[in-house]
């Protein structure tokens, strides 16, 4: 995958990104939105990327992709699709430092019509924890519609979520 915005660069996985993905894995909104998304060591996020990579090539996924600044090269973050029981789900983070930018905004929205179009789909969920408003305005500002607020399964635990629908 390769996607250029004015800012951005979306790309696929490589195993030398494993220690920026450690590190951008640890701040603490991924602690407290994504916790299995958190590799604590090297390691760890080298033997996640290998997944990853080695996902590319099938039909299941998930497909995860670094988000890069095209300014200075900094891996920020990531996008990806993960199949659930509905059908793909988008996920996304950028590393704390990079936050409030409109990186996630932009980062989904040239996100959303590659993978739509690459996985053969016209809708892709999008869900969010209640209290993580940034999320919120990523989803609706990237084209999503609420769909459900509620109490619902999210991490193995009963969570007041918000669910979105896209649809090309």
């Amino acid at each position: 995958m390769y996607i250029e915005t004015a800012r951005l660069l979306i790309t696929d996985f490589t195993l030398d990104m494993s220690r920026d993905v450690h590190l951008n894995s640890l701040d603490e909104d991924n602690r407290r939105f994504v916790p299995d998304e958190v590799f604590e060591t090297i390691e760890e996020a080298e033997e996640t990327l290998a997944f990853l990579i080695e996902a590319y090539a099938g039909s299941d996924g998930p497909y995860v992709h670094p988000i890069f600044r095209r300014d200075d090269g900094a891996n920020i973050g990531y996008v990806q699709a993960v199949r659930v029981e509905e059908g793909f789900e988008l996920g996304y983070h950028i590393a704390k430092p990079y936050t409030g930018c409109g990186y996630a905004s932009e980062a989904v929205s040239a996100f959303l019509p590659v993978i739509l179009e690459r996985l053969g789909i016209s809708e892709m969920l999008g869900v969010a924890l209640e209290d993580n408003k940034a999320s919120h305005r990523v989803l609706e500002k990237s084209g999503f519609r609420l769909v459900f607020e509620g109490a619902a399964p999210y991490q193995g635990e009963e969570r007041l979520i918000r669910k979105y629908l896209y649809k090309k």
